[in-house]
């Protein structure tokens, strides 16, 4: 549930209202019909040829050998413009599955996906096993660095993950994942321009990835928690010492960096040591007013008014408003990272042509919608924007945050191999103070 390009033009980030449409081409019925009448003609012309040669036997010996010199070279004939007409049939088939590919409604087999904890709806899996015949195996993990060395060791083989943008980059850099056939997709359609070329920030040819949730990370607050005359808009509220206790931190090493590098006023894909030292000592000073370094947990603490402050991923906030209605969530002032997530098939998959059906299941309009509806992360799909009815949720600025609201704020990118180490360096040095 989370982020990535260098720097973020506003105006990409504000979803379009448009709607998409698929129409399918017929396939070239015309051309094959010709073909096999061609082919039938030049099969029944040699048979002619073959029954004509016998009845020439009675004759003078000079006329049977040219009756059967005659009968040969029509056959041969026949055969080389049968054969002319299988070829013609193959090219015409080829060119049709090329232009003309209807997506399969029913597969077999299985399809192996890896996906965030909660992070699509349940129905949404039976309804693709009832109408493909296809089962769905689905695995879930917590963060991208507990997913990405298990994918990198072939410790499973998947045939879809839902990376976040950072770590699609990553994941591109080191050759473990295979184009996607869009043609195969025509429900890709539905993907809103703004998150395609978003995407190109970290997939700069739109080759590897799909769109499927976005959001940002801010911080819930409980009304009913938090004193008189405190006014919760920045990062430093977390810090404040009359709320010891009573703060969850994300447990994600990128999440809990970008907390301290707004504050400071760093980027939040800063790899300059001195930089990261004193994000380091902030976020140490912090950790005796911490109550938990948290993931999904953040949700239910809150809505069970377990702690009156928690950094949480937009989606989540919209959740948790829905169960406790103290709960508030705000983007604060200082900025924060706007984060997108995307379906992959890395490379080795097992069942890519389940991959795509289940791909293009996904990007159904109506699909799409019943998975926002469920886990209420911003959805990318225009189509299933415009089956929102309720008007809350529609003109939500937590699900749908206004340029104003995003204007500090950035994508991660994929800052490398030494970037990784760096920050992994330092966040052990956090956790273990």
């Amino acid at each position: 549930m989370k982020k990535v390009i260098a720097t973020v033009t506003i105006a990409m980030l504000i979803p379009c209202l448009l709607t998409g449409c698929i129409k399918k081409a017929e396939p070239a019925k015309e051309t094959t019909a010709q073909t096999a009448a061609e082919t039938q003609k030049a099969e029944d012309t040699a048979a002619q040829s073959e029954t004509a040669a016998p009845a020439v036997e009675t004759q003078a010996p000079e006329a049977v050998t040219e009756a059967q010199e005659a009968a040969a070279a029509a056959a041969t004939e026949a055969e080389e413009a049968a054969a002319a007409a299988v070829t013609e049939a193959e090219v015409a088939g080829t060119e049709s599955d090329a232009s003309d590919y209807v997506v399969p409604q029913k597969g077999t087999g299985k399809v192996v996906v890896y996906n965030w904890g909660e992070y699509i709806d349940p129905d949404v899996l039976d309804q693709f096993e009832e109408e493909t015949g296809i089962e769905v195996v689905y695995e879930e993990f917590e963060t991208n660095e507990i997913m990405y060395p298990k994918v990198a060791a072939g410790a499973a083989n998947y045939d879809l993950i839902c990376p976040s943008d950072y770590m699609i980059a990553k994941m591109i850099d080191n050759d473990m994942l295979q184009p996607i056939n869009y043609d195969h997709i025509p429900n890709y359609s539905n993907i809103d321009e703004t998150y395609i070329e978003q995407s190109r920030g970290f997939d700069p040819e739109n080759k590897y990835s799909i769109p499927y949730c976005w959001g940002t990370v801010g911080i819930l607050y409980n009304t009913s928690m938090i004193e008189e005359g405190d006014t919760v808009d920045s990062w430093e509220i977390l810090w404040d010492e009359k709320y010891k206790d009573n703060i969850l931190m994300q447990d994600s090493v990128r999440d809990a960096f970008m907390v301290t590098e707004k504050l400071l006023g760093y980027d939040v894909n800063t790899v300059d040591e001195e930089e990261l030292k004193a994000c380091t000592d902030k976020l140490i000073e912090q950790k005796p007013l911490v109550q938990a370094y948290v993931i999904d947990q953040v949700r239910d603490k809150m809505i069970g008014g377990e702690a009156a402050l928690g950094v949480i991923y937009s989606g989540e906030a919209i959740y948790t408003a829905r169960e406790n209605e103290d709960l508030e969530y705000v983007i604060p002032k200082e900025g924060t990272n706007v984060w997108i997530d995307s379906w992959v098939i890395p490379k080795g998959a097992q069942n890519v042509e389940n991959a795509e059906m289940f791909l293009n299941f996904l990007c159904r309009g109506d699909i799409a919608y019943k998975n926002f509806d469920y886990i209420t992360y911003s959805t990318p799909n225009k189509a299933a924007r415009e089956l929102i009815e309720d008007e809350d949720i529609k003109n939500s600025t937590v699900a749908f945050p206004t340029a104003e609201m995003l204007e500090n704020s950035d994508v991660y990118t994929y800052i490398g191999e030494d970037g990784d180490a760096l920050y992994a360096k330092y966040w052990d040095k956090v956790k273990s103070s």
